[in-house]
């Protein structure tokens, strides 16, 4: 059986990520028929738009992707593309595994760490409803909710006050909080963790908790505890052993997860999967690292275990076992890898992107 799938290439050092991922991918053996597609700064210098309308397309055709990292400018310029592509195509569910692999550089190293991490992509601060300082909206908002009969206010003048508003649903959070709920179940996990701050955001932040402990209720096989986000943070550096999915509203998660990714590493082991009702994406969690572009140097096993978790959610459990256990034997033998996973980074016997990519296929046969 052969698969349709979308490669976005991305910008940065994306094209050559996407390029090792793939060459990994194909030597398991699962026939891919890939849709090669383009997004991000590259693209938005050429045609005026971050990401093209075939891009959009072919995921909605395929419905999976697999996408390199792209570049969201800081403070100015185009939204994220990929908020865009989760909002666009409805990928309610960021799911972003953090899982120790001996030969990885972290403090951690002598702790079993192995979490999941279950993000919800669509609402709270990431929803993007927001209001520039100075404009006439921001204005009448504020005046608005300065003139309920709150002891709430605004206290800034609107001319120096940006305004973001934090959407949270019983829908949204019913979903998500479901999400995890089964992926613990259908990968054998024990634990769910939903992780908030209730007790300072009392009508997003809460309604979220008291959503996620009726949906608990359906659960029974499956533990239920909740952390408060800070908390859970605290507890994440100390004792991770401890848990095992964690179940966060969109900000909390973007957060946490890079957090774990730390934890068990850095975000160049860190991969992730964005699924919704109508079709997945694959990414890893890192940026673009555009200051490496071309230099055949970076780390591609994000990307790569995001392939695996692709080749997961299309049914080829046994080639995404093969996958990750060639990736985890390359990284544990410590020779064919990139400089970041070397015990010293200025390492001579380091190899590049392709080199690595290449180690991992050579594994697998």
């Amino acid at each position: 059986m052969a698969y349709d799938v979308t490669l976005i290439t991305g910008d940065g050092t994306g094209p050559e990520l996407a390029e090792a991922a793939r060459k990994c991918v194909d030597a398991t053996g699962v026939k891919i028929n890939w849709d090669i597609q383009e997004a991000g700064i590259d693209v938005m210098a050429r045609l005026g738009t971050p990401i093209p309308d075939s891009t959009i397309a072919s995921v909605r055709k395929t419905r999976c992707a697999l996408k390199a990292p792209i570049t969201t400018p800081v403070g100015t310029g185009f939204r994220s593309i990929n908020v865009y592509l989760r909002q666009e195509l409805g990928l309610y569910a960021c799911i972003r595994p953090c899982k120790y692999y001996p030969g990885v550089r972290t403090f951690f190293s002598s702790c079993p760490v192995d979490i999941v991490i279950v993000r919800e992509n669509t609402e709270d601060l990431y929803a993007g409803v927001e209001f520039e300082a100075g404009k006439p909206e921001t204005k009448q908002l504020i005046d608005f909710i300065n003139g309920l009969p709150s002891d709430r206010k605004i206290k800034t003048q609107a001319h120096e006050t940006g305004v973001s508003i934090k959407p949270i649903s019983v829908t949204g959070t019913r979903r998500i909080v479901d999400c995890a709920f089964k992926y613990a179940r259908e990968n054998g996990r024990k634990k769910v963790t939903a992780v908030h701050k209730a007790n300072i955001m009392k009508y997003s932040d809460g309604l979220y908790l008291r959503t996620a402990t009726e949906i608990a209720k359906e659960y029974p096989d499956i533990e239920f505890e909740e952390r408060i986000v800070d908390n859970m943070c605290m507890q994440l550096t100390q004792k991770p052993e401890l848990y095992d999915v964690l179940v966060l509203p969109n900000l909390y998660g973007d957060i946490v997860s890079d957090l774990g990714a730390g934890i068990v590493g850095g975000l160049g082991v860190a991969p992730g999967a964005n699924i919704g009702p109508e079709g997945a994406v694959f990414e890893a969690t890192h940026g673009s690292a555009p200051k490496y572009k071309g230099l055949n140097k970076v780390n591609p096993t994000a990307l790569i275990l995001s392939g695996m978790l692709m080749l997961k959610h299309l049914g080829e459990l046994e080639a995404a076992r093969r996958l990750e256990d060639a990736t985890a034997a390359v990284i544990k033998e410590g020779k064919s890898v990139t400089y970041d996973l070397k015990e010293h980074r200025d390492d001579p016997t380091a190899v590049g992107t392709q080199e690595m990519a290449a180690a991992i296929c050579a594994k697998m046969r």
